[in-house]
Protein backbone atom coordinates (compact mmCIF):
# COMPACT_ATOMS: atom_id res chain seq x y z
CA UNK A 1 0.00 0.00 0.00
CA UNK A 2 0.95 3.68 -0.28
CA UNK A 3 0.27 7.11 0.84
CA UNK A 4 0.73 10.52 -0.30
CA UNK A 5 0.62 12.72 3.03
CA UNK A 6 -0.36 16.52 2.31
CA UNK A 7 0.77 19.05 5.56
CA UNK A 8 -0.05 22.41 5.35
CA UNK A 9 0.22 24.67 8.28
CA UNK A 10 -2.70 27.09 8.14
CA UNK A 11 -4.23 29.87 10.69
CA UNK A 12 -5.64 27.80 13.69
CA UNK A 13 -9.18 29.82 13.42
CA UNK A 14 -9.84 28.26 9.89
CA UNK A 15 -9.17 24.26 11.10
CA UNK A 16 -12.62 23.85 11.20
CA UNK A 17 -13.28 24.96 7.58
CA UNK A 18 -10.28 22.86 6.46
CA UNK A 19 -11.87 19.66 7.75
CA UNK A 20 -15.67 20.27 6.72
CA UNK A 21 -13.74 20.88 3.19
CA UNK A 22 -11.75 17.56 3.12
CA UNK A 23 -15.08 15.92 4.79
CA UNK A 24 -16.94 17.47 1.91
CA UNK A 25 -15.54 18.03 -1.14
CA UNK A 26 -12.33 16.29 -1.08
CA UNK A 27 -13.15 12.52 0.05
CA UNK A 28 -16.25 11.87 -2.22
CA UNK A 29 -14.28 13.21 -5.32
CA UNK A 30 -11.46 10.99 -4.19
CA UNK A 31 -13.39 7.55 -3.41
CA UNK A 32 -14.45 7.69 -7.12
CA UNK A 33 -10.77 7.65 -8.03
CA UNK A 34 -8.89 4.10 -9.20
CA UNK A 35 -6.77 2.08 -6.16
CA UNK A 36 -8.28 4.52 -3.58
CA UNK A 37 -8.20 2.94 -0.20
CA UNK A 38 -9.09 5.20 2.24
CA UNK A 39 -8.48 8.75 3.67
CA UNK A 40 -7.22 10.20 7.25
CA UNK A 41 -6.98 13.56 8.66
CA UNK A 42 -5.14 14.39 11.66
CA UNK A 43 -5.57 18.60 13.03
CA UNK A 44 -3.32 20.69 15.62
CA UNK A 45 -6.25 23.25 16.59
CA UNK A 46 -3.11 24.82 18.54
CA UNK A 47 -0.43 25.68 15.60
CA UNK A 48 -2.93 25.20 12.56
CA UNK A 49 -1.06 21.92 11.72
CA UNK A 50 -3.21 19.48 9.41
CA UNK A 51 -2.14 16.42 7.99
CA UNK A 52 -4.69 14.74 5.26
CA UNK A 53 -3.64 11.48 4.03
CA UNK A 54 -4.71 9.42 1.31
CA UNK A 55 -3.95 5.63 0.53
CA UNK A 56 -3.64 3.52 -2.79
CA UNK A 57 -3.50 0.00 -3.64
CA UNK A 58 -0.39 0.42 -6.10
CA UNK A 59 2.24 3.19 -6.76
CA UNK A 60 0.73 3.69 -9.92
CA UNK A 61 -2.60 4.13 -9.02
CA UNK A 62 -1.60 6.75 -6.48
CA UNK A 63 0.52 8.92 -9.71
CA UNK A 64 -2.54 8.48 -11.70
CA UNK A 65 -4.44 10.79 -8.80
CA UNK A 66 -1.92 13.58 -8.99
CA UNK A 67 -3.81 15.78 -11.29
CA UNK A 68 -7.53 15.00 -10.07
CA UNK A 69 -6.52 16.45 -6.44
CA UNK A 70 -4.19 19.12 -7.15
CA UNK A 71 -6.47 21.57 -7.87
CA UNK A 72 -8.29 20.72 -3.98
CA UNK A 73 -5.47 20.68 -2.29
CA UNK A 74 -4.52 24.31 -3.42
CA UNK A 75 -7.90 24.77 -2.41
CA UNK A 76 -8.00 23.44 0.81
CA UNK A 77 -4.35 25.15 1.91
CA UNK A 78 -6.47 28.61 0.31
CA UNK A 79 -9.25 27.96 2.92
CA UNK A 80 -6.65 27.34 5.63
CA UNK A 81 -4.54 30.09 5.17
CA UNK A 82 -1.11 28.46 4.51
CA UNK A 83 1.11 26.21 2.38
CA UNK A 84 0.85 22.65 1.49
CA UNK A 85 3.73 20.30 1.58
CA UNK A 86 3.10 16.82 -0.18
CA UNK A 87 4.87 13.32 0.51
CA UNK A 88 5.03 10.19 -0.71
CA UNK A 89 5.47 7.58 1.18
CA UNK A 90 5.09 3.34 1.28
CA UNK A 91 2.34 2.42 4.02
CA UNK A 92 5.48 -0.69 5.69
CA UNK A 93 3.42 -1.68 8.68
CA UNK A 94 -0.12 -0.89 9.74
CA UNK A 95 -1.66 -2.50 13.04
CA UNK A 96 -5.09 -1.93 14.27
CA UNK A 97 -6.11 -2.83 17.66
CA UNK A 98 -9.51 -1.69 17.12
CA UNK A 99 -10.62 1.52 15.04
CA UNK A 100 -10.86 4.99 16.41
CA UNK A 101 -13.72 7.08 17.62
CA UNK A 102 -14.33 10.93 18.81
CA UNK A 103 -12.43 12.06 20.74
CA UNK A 104 -9.32 9.91 19.69
CA UNK A 105 -5.88 11.67 18.98
CA UNK A 106 -2.28 10.37 17.51
CA UNK A 107 1.34 11.19 18.30
CA UNK A 108 3.39 11.14 14.77
CA UNK A 109 7.23 10.73 15.06
CA UNK A 110 8.83 11.56 11.76
CA UNK A 111 12.52 10.14 11.59
CA UNK A 112 15.75 10.01 8.96
CA UNK A 113 17.52 7.22 8.75
CA UNK A 114 20.55 5.42 6.27
CA UNK A 115 18.14 4.73 3.00
CA UNK A 116 19.67 1.17 2.78
CA UNK A 117 18.55 0.04 6.44
CA UNK A 118 14.94 0.83 5.56
CA UNK A 119 14.40 -3.23 5.72
CA UNK A 120 15.95 -3.83 8.86
CA UNK A 121 14.36 -0.88 10.73
CA UNK A 122 10.81 -2.05 9.22
CA UNK A 123 11.37 -5.77 10.57
CA UNK A 124 12.69 -4.35 13.50
CA UNK A 125 9.75 -2.37 14.40
CA UNK A 126 7.65 -5.23 13.78
CA UNK A 127 9.11 -7.78 15.98
CA UNK A 128 10.47 -5.78 18.89
CA UNK A 129 8.48 -2.69 19.03
CA UNK A 130 5.00 -3.63 18.14
CA UNK A 131 4.22 -5.78 21.14
CA UNK A 132 5.75 -2.87 23.14
CA UNK A 133 2.89 -0.10 21.72
CA UNK A 134 0.17 -2.58 22.25
CA UNK A 135 0.58 -2.30 26.58
CA UNK A 136 0.88 1.77 26.04
CA UNK A 137 -2.43 2.96 27.74
CA UNK A 138 -5.38 3.45 25.15
CA UNK A 139 -3.74 2.38 22.28
CA UNK A 140 -5.67 2.03 18.71
CA UNK A 141 -3.00 1.92 15.79
CA UNK A 142 0.25 2.26 14.89
CA UNK A 143 1.34 2.96 11.36
CA UNK A 144 4.62 3.05 9.84
CA UNK A 145 4.51 4.89 6.36
CA UNK A 146 8.72 5.25 4.77
CA UNK A 147 10.42 6.80 1.70
CA UNK A 148 13.08 4.14 0.93
CA UNK A 149 14.99 6.37 -1.21
CA UNK A 150 15.70 8.97 0.89
CA UNK A 151 15.34 7.34 4.36
CA UNK A 152 12.66 8.74 5.69
CA UNK A 153 9.58 7.37 8.16
CA UNK A 154 6.66 9.17 9.34
CA UNK A 155 5.25 6.65 12.44
CA UNK A 156 1.62 7.47 13.75
CA UNK A 157 0.58 5.87 16.77
CA UNK A 158 -3.12 6.35 18.14
CA UNK A 159 -5.05 6.41 21.12
CA UNK A 160 -8.45 6.29 22.56
CA UNK A 161 -7.96 9.65 24.41
CA UNK A 162 -5.71 12.57 24.83
CA UNK A 163 -5.53 11.62 28.32
CA UNK A 164 -4.15 8.16 27.26
CA UNK A 165 -1.87 9.98 24.68
CA UNK A 166 -0.18 12.06 28.07
CA UNK A 167 -0.07 8.29 30.11
CA UNK A 168 1.68 6.65 27.24
CA UNK A 169 4.20 9.80 26.67
CA UNK A 170 6.91 8.46 28.90
CA UNK A 171 6.97 5.56 28.44
CA UNK A 172 6.75 5.80 24.30
CA UNK A 173 9.79 8.59 24.64
CA UNK A 174 11.80 5.66 26.32
CA UNK A 175 10.89 3.19 23.48
CA UNK A 176 11.31 5.57 20.62
CA UNK A 177 14.72 6.80 21.62
CA UNK A 178 15.89 3.15 22.19
CA UNK A 179 14.59 2.61 18.80
CA UNK A 180 16.39 5.29 17.44
CA UNK A 181 19.21 4.47 18.81
CA UNK A 182 19.78 1.42 17.59
CA UNK A 183 18.64 1.70 14.08
CA UNK A 184 20.85 4.93 13.69
CA UNK A 185 17.75 6.69 13.05
CA UNK A 186 17.50 10.47 13.60
CA UNK A 187 14.09 11.57 15.24
CA UNK A 188 13.67 15.18 13.51
CA UNK A 189 9.98 16.35 14.57
CA UNK A 190 7.10 14.64 17.18
CA UNK A 191 3.85 16.06 17.25
CA UNK A 192 0.41 15.45 18.91
CA UNK A 193 -2.84 15.75 16.55
CA UNK A 194 -6.70 14.99 17.19
CA UNK A 195 -7.64 12.79 14.72
CA UNK A 196 -10.37 14.16 12.59
CA UNK A 197 -11.24 12.15 10.00
CA UNK A 198 -10.65 8.30 9.65
CA UNK A 199 -11.77 6.55 6.71
CA UNK A 200 -9.23 4.18 5.84
CA UNK A 201 -9.67 0.67 4.57
CA UNK A 202 -5.50 -0.35 4.35
CA UNK A 203 -5.76 -3.86 5.28
CA UNK A 204 -3.03 -5.12 8.60
CA UNK A 205 0.47 -5.79 7.00
CA UNK A 206 1.53 -7.67 10.16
Amino acid sequence: MYARSTTIRGNPQKVDAGIAYVRDKVMPAVQGMDGFVGLSMLADRDSGRCIVTAAWSQPDAMRASADGVRAMRRRAAEIMDGEAEVQEWEIAVLHRMHTTHNGACARVIWGDGAPDGMDRMIDTFRMAMLPRIEELPGFCSVSVMVDRENGRSATAVSYDSRQSMAEAERPGMAMRQQFADEMGLRITDVAAFDIALAHLRVPETV
